[in-house]
């Protein structure tokens, strides 16, 4: 996947019992919960590449950092506060990206969690903190309650090998994106073709999505996660469930936006819309 293309964490109704709404219900309640958590979305206070700091110092950021050809080399001192492992650091050591989610970054300082992350061979260290002025502001998510008629029948067709295209991020640089296939699935009266990538972990899609809402009534383009399709590539494609990307809780993430075709020529009245009280960007 792109820059900024996790997502926090889906929460599905585990038995089957729930009918649509009471799971969709669900899954909104658990996607406040997540976003709002001490080290979610809303605590990214700063996105820092190393490039731009050739010397090793990072303003507000304690110890000293630098990009090698195996990783980044953190060297800390005693006054820098800085933890390892939840062991307190000082000395040097060699941190590969941080796959773990930030509550459980390998590095901290005292509350902060400090994440270390790559993109397209550029390193980077993030910031976590649970005192964000985001966080505190935050009021909740806008969503449009469950409505049966965005939840339609769809079709995955792989590529057969994968597919990378140069997407602008909301950074201003362009990006690859890998792709692994369409997604296409029939809605008002026609045929809709989505450009998606595959996660190597679980065959879960996932793509960049605009519509007619985006920057007006929702946020300028949203993620939708399908699941993954049957071994026949069939596949609900439930847009009740499309959600704000990380970029909509923080400026310092780096989302890609959709692909050239991604965006759709109707409205997804559906999911989630924009943070309460933002007007749509």
């Amino acid at each position: 996947m792109s820059a900024d293309a996790e997502d926090v964490d889906d929460v599905e109704d585990p038995d089957g019992t729930a009918d649509p709404a009471t799971a969709w219900k669900q899954w909104h309640e658990h996607r406040v919960a997540t976003v709002s958590a001490p080290y979610g979305p809303l605590a990214l206070i700063g996105t820092h590449w190393l490039a731009d700091y050739p010397e090793g110092r990072i303003p507000a950021v304690p110890g000293h950092w630098r990009a090698t050809d195996g990783g980044v080399t953190l060297t800390a001192g005693p006054g820098d506060g800085i933890t390892l492992d939840g062991e307190p650091f000082t000395g040097s050591a060699v941190l590969a990206a941080d796959e773990a989610p930030p509550a459980g970054s390998r590095t901290g300082a005292g509350e902060v969690r400090l994440v270390v992350i790559r993109r397209e061979g550029d390193w980077a260290v993030r910031v976590f903190d649970p005192a964000a002025p985001g966080r505190a502001a935050f009021t909740g998510i806008e969503a449009t309650p469950h409505d049966p008629a965005y939840a339609v029948p769809g079709h995955f067709s792989p590529y057969g090998e994968d597919r990378t295209v140069q997407v602008e991020n909301v950074d201003g640089r362009s990006r690859g994106l890998g792709l692994g296939g369409e997604l296409s699935f029939d809605f008002a009266g026609a045929r809709h073709t989505l450009k998606v990538a595959v996660d190597e972990g679980d065959g879960s899609l996932w793509a960049v999505i605009g519509d007619a809402t985006g920057g007006r009534s929702s946020y300028r383009f949203r993620f939708l996660r399908p699941g993954t399709p049957a071994a026949d590539g069939s596949i609900t494609v439930d847009l009740n469930r499309v959600q704000l990307p990380p970029c909509a809780f923080a400026d310092h993430f780096v989302c890609p936006f959709p692909p050239p075709g991604n965006t759709l020529p109707f409205e997804i009245a559906a999911g989630e819309r924009r943070l309460k009280g933002a007007l749509a960007s």
